[in-house]
């Protein structure tokens, strides 16, 4: 029987990438394997013709002799190059393309028995005044460092590891799966390649134990909330003497009494009473820097903003230092005695005379009240 392109077996173009052609034959050879179809005894065969293809166009030699020649390019009894397909070379083409799912390497040895340590994370609570301004704090961490006793092998002080007898250290071993002979990693050393028969009493033979570490962290002006902060090396201790992982100091701003912030800019609410907002004056206004002066001029309304420029922050990835904006609540006294009553029952007679000069706002409002009843009678 004639061979089927091999291109056309695939799936693929003839101008397709080596990824692209891997990912053919993976779908194809997931769907045909033998052990997945007891049933149908076709799809062996399937199997090996898209096996066969594969080997052949991932191969650049013999993929240009087969673009020039076709299937005489690679077949050694028409005098093609190479010495064609064997069946043994199933196993390794297979492991190859699936061994990352059966655990296996594609036969390049086990995986490495020195491992970086995990990365940790802590938060931080500060003040506004510190993430403004910036700060040195010490915090006080619990992570897994190389234990004491055993210097981090995890073997008994005085013992060390031996060769796993089971993979011969190479941390991978060979299962049988059908007529395929497949990597995994070796159950006995998890793929370390050692074993360890006297375990340290101090750790359990991890290597690893859990301390508290005291750590200086610098604060850098202008952080805000969900900001990182990365300390290298001060996350958990690697396995077997690999490298220690990285602490990452998550911040989290307090909310602060008189200020909010967005960005570079702070806000706050500042009550004055209608007596300072109508005549004006002068109020001292809170900043983290200190007490300023500012002037309030007559007839402020509630509502009104005052920008005071430079108070605010200077972000910690640069640019200009932001604005104090403070917005102005004007304050309706209570608890008036009846002297109090009496003077402002006065001053309410004495504006009202002056109609709606006094009262600007309101006078229209209720006009624009008027205005509305008057249109839904008419």
């Amino acid at each position: 029987m004639a061979k089927r392109d091999y291109y056309e077996v695939l799936g693929v173009n003839r101008d397709s990438d080596e990824a692209e052609i891997k990912k053919a034959y993976r779908r194809l050879a997931m769907k045909n394997h033998p052990d997945r179809n007891p049933d149908d005894p076709a799809a062996e065969e399937r199997f090996k013709e898209a096996t066969e293809a594969y080997d052949v166009l991932t191969n650049a030699e013999k993929r240009q002799a087969y673009d020039q020649f076709g299937h005489a390019g690679v077949d050694p009894s028409m005098g093609g190059m190479g010495d064609g397909f064997a069946g043994g070379s199933f196993s390794d083409i297979f492991s190859d393309v699936f061994g990352d799912i059966f655990g296996g390497g594609g036969g390049r040895g086990g995986r490495s028995s020195v491992q970086r340590g995990a990365d940790l994370r802590y938060g931080l609570d500060l003040t506004l005044e510190q993430a403004v301004s910036g700060d040195n704090v010490e915090i006080n961490v619990p992570v897994l460092s190389a234990c004491d006793d055993c210097g981090g092998s995890g073997a008994k002080p005085g013992t060390s590891a031996s060769t796993c007898p089971d993979c011969g250290g190479a941390g991978q071993i060979r299962v049988a799966q059908g007529f395929f002979s497949l990597q995994q990693t070796c159950p006995r050393c998890r793929g370390t390649g050692q074993v360890i028969s006297d375990p340290c009493t101090g750790c359990g033979g991890s290597g690893r134990k859990e301390k508290r570490k005291k750590l200086s962290v610098r604060i850098p002006p202008g952080v805000d909330t969900g900001d990182r902060i990365r300390l290298s090396g001060e996350g958990e201790a690697g396995f077997n003497g690999g490298p220690p992982g990285d602490l990452y100091v998550q911040v989290e701003v307090r909310q602060h009494p008189i200020f909010s912030r967005d960005g570079r800019n702070l806000f706050c609410e500042m009550p004055i009473s209608f007596v300072d907002a109508a005549l004006g004056g002068e109020l001292e206004v809170p900043t983290l820097d200190g007490r300023v002066k500012l002037k309030i001029p007559p007839e402020t309304q509630t509502g009104k903003v005052f920008r005071l420029r430079g108070k605010g922050v200077t972000p910690v990835r640069g640019g200009g230092v932001g604005d104090l904006l403070c917005k102005i609540n004007v304050e309706t006294p209570v608890n008036l005695n009846d002297q109090q009553k009496k003077l402002l029952s006065e001053l309410k007679a004495s504006l009202g005379e002056g109609g709606a000069k006094h009262s600007p706002k309101e006078s229209s409002w209720f006009q624009g009240v008027k205005d509305f009843f008057d249109g839904l009678t008419s």
